[in-house]
């Protein structure tokens, strides 16, 4: 928001505890839908912990595995371009608890599934609650949070996303070793803590979406219709279409680390505890890379960062391929993570910030939906990679690649945003205390 006080009408007093920029109801309806971002990065990590016992118990070789875990990011397509609309035309509040129902619903059916057809069906499925809530809750963030501050919120929002990945890594060593056929599936049972702990805090301090509409036609006017068709012709199209493609590469390298990786390790030679470690420190550099990259979005601007934390993530996975030793391997694997998700961190800000409100969750749903593309394909090229026997280390090349590649589009955004007429549309690389 525009605004650096709690709007009258939406629950909140300047009294109380206020953490940047927020108190009351506001800061109670970010915190909630943190929560639920942490779930969305648990069931993102979820499916990869699983996957060997998966394919042991279904006979299942690696390209079938890859096409199993191409299911949630194919449904997370859907939900983004989908959802990421609905919080435009009917409310923010609608699009963050349909998805987090959907979400909790089918990845609970996950439990119980009896063919990897039906695993695959439910992951589809819940994967649209998945594509949704991200957008919808940032949409709604950048809704209740004063301006300047919306870039460290961001933050906030997306360091969920791995610590739920971290939360899914410790959990699996305990549980899914277990020798009863419950082993896998209590992972997935998981899902209650969301739709019974989260759902009814949620429905209680979100705002409803005729306040938030409300707010800010009192702030700044009433808004114009807006759609799809406004991304894509006149000053937003190209910008538009390189943040599509920047976040395609980022989430390619991201979800296909998060997807493979334990599996990758095994291949590799270590075994399921040490290859659960590797995946917690990738989760782990990305919360780190959560508070790096604030600070040097904030310092240096979003493109820049994100350029630099890109190439960064892209040179540590190509140097897999010398084959380091473990202590090496850990440092790597927490500069990927700081990379990858911390540049798709500043993508998200930028997004959030540069498209007006009747714009903004139909923005951040095209990028990140057309992005997420990438995390469809992530998970069956790796797998096809290792059927067509090129070894672990054709996917550390697909997705150092994939980082190096962001890193491209994202010196090409900036170059493309300061060659723009329009003095306005440079809040991408502004900061948010200069506004």
């Amino acid at each position: 928001m525009a605004g650096d006080t709690n709007a009258p009408g939406m629950g909140d007093s300047n009294r109380g505890l206020t953490i940047l920029g927020i108190s009351g109801k506001r800061l109670a309806a970010v915190l909630i839908g943190w929560f639920f971002v942490v779930f969305d990065g648990y069931d993102l990590i979820v499916y990869g912990t699983v996957q060997t016992e998966l394919m042991e118990e279904w006979n299942l070789n690696s390209a079938t595995a890859g096409t199993i875990g191409s299911t949630a990011f194919l449904g997370m397509v859907i939900g983004a371009v989908w959802v990421g609309r609905l919080s435009d035309r009917v409310g923010r509040k609608f699009a963050v608890i349909g998805s987090v129902i959907i979400l909790s619903v089918f990845t609970l059916l996950c439990a119980f599934a009896i063919s990897p057809w039906m695993f695959g069906a439910f992951r589809l499925l819940a994967g649209i609650g998945l594509g949704g809530l991200v957008p919808s809750v940032n949409a709604m963030t950048a809704d209740l949070v004063p301006r300047r501050y919306m870039s460290a919120w961001a933050t906030v929002m997306m360091s969920g996303v791995p610590l739920g990945g971290s939360i899914a890594a410790v959990l699996a060593q305990f549980i899914v070793p277990s020798h009863d056929d419950w082993g896998w599936r209590f992972m997935f049972l998981l899902a209650l803590v969301p739709i019974v702990f989260g759902l009814p805090i949620a429905m209680k301090v979100i705002p409803s979406d005729q306040a938030i509409r409300d707010d800010h036609a009192a702030r700044e006017g009433a808004d114009e219709p807006a759609g799809f068709k406004d991304l894509l012709v006149g000053k937003y199209m190209v910008i538009s279409i390189w943040f599509a493609l920047a976040t395609f590469v980022t989430l390619l390298a991201w979800y296909g680390l998060g997807t493979w990786l334990p599996r990758l390790m095994q291949q590799a030679g270590y075994d399921f505890g040490a290859a659960l470690n590797f995946t917690l420190a990738l989760n782990l550099g990305a919360i780190l890379g959560s508070v790096i990259t604030a600070w040097a979005g904030v310092r240096f601007g979003p493109l820049k960062s994100g350029a630099v934390a890109a190439g960064v993530a892209g040179v540590s996975l190509l140097l897999l391929l010398s084959e380091p030793g473990i202590a090496a391997v850990y440092l790597i694997l927490v500069l990927a993570g700081v990379g990858t998700h911390g540049t798709q961190i500043l993508i998200i800000a930028a997004v959030a910030n540069f498209y007006p409100h009747n714009l903004r969750g139909t923005a951040l749903g095209w990028a990140l939906g057309v992005g997420r593309i990438g995390a469809v394909v992530a998970p069956q090229l790796a797998g096809l990679l290792l059927n067509w026997n090129l070894g672990v280390g054709s996917n550390f090349i697909l997705f150092g690649a994939s980082a190096l590649l962001s890193s491209v589009s994202l010196i090409v955004l900036f170059f493309i945003h300061r060659r723009m007429e329009n003095p306005t549309t440079r809040v991408i690389n502004a900061t948010a205390g200069n506004r």
